[in-house]
């Protein structure tokens, strides 16, 4: 055996010692990617790249050098990430050609926990390992992140635009939540992102202070009572506008709610961020919805082109349950509101087709997150000496 061979064969060697060594110390949250990889297990999409091989093997959490290597190797040209795969699955040698034979297909996005997950992730592997290519990822990564948002501080669902919905500013999902958690991690100096450079440092404090003013210039104003968000923004005119056939434009509390612990969550805040947030928590009070529970219950399989399902839900009285609130509520009525795929609004679960009905969330019990912290939130923050 030459040199070389014996070389290479050494340097193997250390690496996987290394690895052993990093995977007993830490691990990573790989339920952060739950959403991307509960799709592609569940949902076999023509789009995909790749689909799941039967019982394909996957990563322990404490994997990190390996899941890391997948992470890179998921990332497109761009910087950004495609959604819908999950990065801890142990690929074949076809699969990884494939993935990586379409780098240069840069349909990137926030959506369903993507880009943003992976770029923490990686700052997450790099800790672990000090090993550069995993920082200069999560580089590129930050940098697709402030090169797609808009100059009113909004972010879309994708990037490139696309001519569709996604184009709009995006609280779905939390995707913009995600986005401004990352940057807020970054700004305040946590130690996994200790290879942030100032150059670029200073360009994350800028986009993530617009983000800020986007959230305050898209709270919904509706006839002089100041309310909370919709699921998603006009990118131009900020107002509310339709997402999914489904999506109304409306006053959404789900994600509203995360929006306010994010706000919640700033040290110092501006008055305008004080303003935001104590209308929020107003319409939280006076939106919420008492006596009432939702239960899923056993049902007869229900086929329909979407899925099949074999659960209900219904609503039910109950004295006892603590406050809920619908996801939607009506621009200027305020009524607890639903929708239905031909995009036809109604005012009861019970009206919304079986295969809606069990199969996304209208109703919600995040408000109350925000109600809980209020308190001593406004302790802090409203007194006359802040």
């Amino acid at each position: 055996m030459n040199k070389i061979a014996i070389t290479l064969l050494l340097t193997l060697a250390v690496s996987a010692v290394r690895a052993q060594t990093v995977n007993k110390k830490y691990k990573l949250d790989t339920q952060m990617f739950a959403s991307n990889a509960g799709h592609w297990y569940g949902i076999k999409d023509k789009h995909n790249v790749i689909n799941p091989k039967r019982k394909q093997p996957r990563y322990a959490a404490n994997d990190v050098v390996a899941i890391g290597d997948n992470i890179l190797l998921f990332q497109k040209n761009n910087g950004g990430w495609a959604k819908n795969y999950d990065v801890t699955a142990i690929l074949t040698p076809d699969q990884q050609d494939s993935i990586r034979n379409d780098k240069g297909n840069l349909n990137t996005t926030f959506d369903n926990g993507t880009t943003y997950t992976h770029v923490a992730s990686l700052a997450d592997v790099y800790r672990a390992t000090g090993q550069q290519k995993y920082a200069d990822g999560a580089v590129k990564g930050i940098q697709f992140i402030l090169s797609a948002q808009y100059k009113n501080g909004g972010w879309p669902q994708y990037y490139p635009l696309e001519n569709n919905y996604s184009r709009h500013i995006t609280y779905n999902d939390d995707a913009y939540v995600g986005i401004m958690q990352l940057l807020q991690e970054i700004k305040d100096h946590r130690d996994q992102f200790t290879f942030v450079n100032d150059e670029l440092y200073s360009r994350v404090e800028q986009s993530f202070k617009k983000g800020v003013d986007c959230i305050i210039n898209t709270q919904i104003n509706d006839f002089g009572e100041v309310t909370a968000w919709c699921q998603q923004h006009d990118e131009v005119t900020l107002q509310p506008v339709w997402a999914r056939a489904f999506e109304p434009p409306s006053i959404c509390n789900a994600e509203s709610a995360n929006i306010v612990l994010l706000l919640m969550s700033i040290d110092h805040p501006s008055a305008e961020i004080k303003k935001a947030v104590k209308n929020a928590v107003n319409w939280f009070k006076d939106s919420a919805i008492e006596g009432t529970r939702v239960k899923t219950v056993a049902a007869p399989p229900d086929t329909s082109q979407y899925t099949i399902s074999h659960t209900d839900r219904v609503v039910v009285p109950d004295p006892s349950a603590p406050p809920i609130w619908t996801r939607y509520y009506e621009l200027q009525t305020h009524r607890p509101m639903f929708c239905n795929r031909d995009s036809k609004v109604v005012y009861s679960l019970a009206e919304v087709a079986r295969e809606r009905r069990s199969g996304y969330a209208w109703y919600t019990y995040n408000p109350q997150k925000v109600l809980d912290k209020y308190p001593a939130w406004a302790q802090k923050w409203l007194t006359n000496n802040n």
